[in-house]
């Protein structure tokens, strides 16, 4: 269902609105480059600064702009069940083909809180699940018995987006896990190795700027193909590493306003990209062609 490059697509704004004619654009722009899914209002999407009102529009014109040629998967998370419910149900109701599901943060449930958010959720709503574990920003990580139990539990909790840093914990999911249970990368500089321990795929930052390139990469991996993987790796490795030389989204809508493919503004308490991190972007995008 997964398999293959998901962008983690940002949310352009334009005078602190969305702006909706660069996020049209930049979805027809991965749709060129051959992804396989785009994600609206995840992380990268800066979803816990957007009213509710705001979250349901960027979903909304994500899957009007789509239009079936790529899978949308909505971003739903919340650190609220009863919010996370509804965002989910109101992504089923716009038409998104699936929902990702970000941990709760900052109240730090246990395993069993976690088993019984992501249950509720499972229940109000049909759509398929993508549970998203990350660990640095959640302070707590979705355990391989929880992952293992919810998926036994719920039809609908099909995969995982794994953005914990470890092969080894990869490597935990897929031998515990049925193989229809797909599991995806959340580190674009970590795609490769998780692939080779059996993800299917990622959820990508990179492919904001280089769909083409990213989807390649994942491409060739799947075929088997680990020398051109590699190769195609180590051609985009200094670029995944320096698109975090910062908070994401900041370097990525920098690097993509040096496209002229929107303006770099983030919300606060995210701030605008400090001058030598922009060197940084810029000398990556450099040395990978971009500029």
């Amino acid at each position: 269902m997964f398999e293959g490059t998901h962008t983690a697509l940002v949310t352009p704004f334009l005078q602190d609105h969305f702006d909706e004619t660069a996020f049209v654009r930049l979805i027809e722009a991965q749709i060129s480059g051959g992804i396989t899914g785009i994600v609206p209002v995840g992380t990268t999407g800066e979803s816990p600064t957007l009213d509710h009102q705001e979250h349901h529009r960027v979903i909304e014109s994500a899957v009007k702009t789509a239009k079936g040629r790529c899978k949308v998967i909505a971003g739903t998370g919340s650190n609220s069940t009863s919010e996370a419910v509804d965002l989910t149900c109101e992504a089923e109701r716009l038409g998104a083909d699936a929902a990702l599901i970000v941990a709760p943060y900052y109240n730090k449930p246990t395993q069993a809180g976690l088993f019984a958010h992501y249950s509720a959720i499972a229940k109000a709503s049909k759509l398929p699940i993508m549970l998203y574990s990350i660990p640095g920003r959640c302070g707590i990580e979705i355990g391989v018995e929880t992952v293992v139990a919810l998926a036994a539990q719920h039809s609908n909790i099909v995969a995982i987006k794994e953005a914990g840093g470890s092969v080894e914990r990869v490597s935990q999911l897929r031998s515990a896990l049925p193989e229809a249970f797909e599991i995806l990368s959340g580190d674009d500089s970590l795609t490769l190795p998780f692939m080779s321990v059996g993800a299917v795929g990622v959820v990508s930052v990179a492919s904001n700027l280089i769909p083409s390139e990213v989807s390649a990469l994942v491409k060739k991996a799947l075929a088997g193909d680990y020398a051109a993987a590699r190769k195609q790796h180590f051609k985009l490795y200094t670029l995944f590493k320096e698109l975090f030389v910062e908070s994401n989204p900041a370097p990525v809508k920098y690097a993509l306003s040096l496209l002229a493919q929107l303006q770099p503004e983030v919300r606060l308490p995210l701030a605008p990209l400090s001058e030598a991190s922009c060197q940084r972007v810029k000398a990556a995008m450099q040395h990978t062609g971009l500029l």
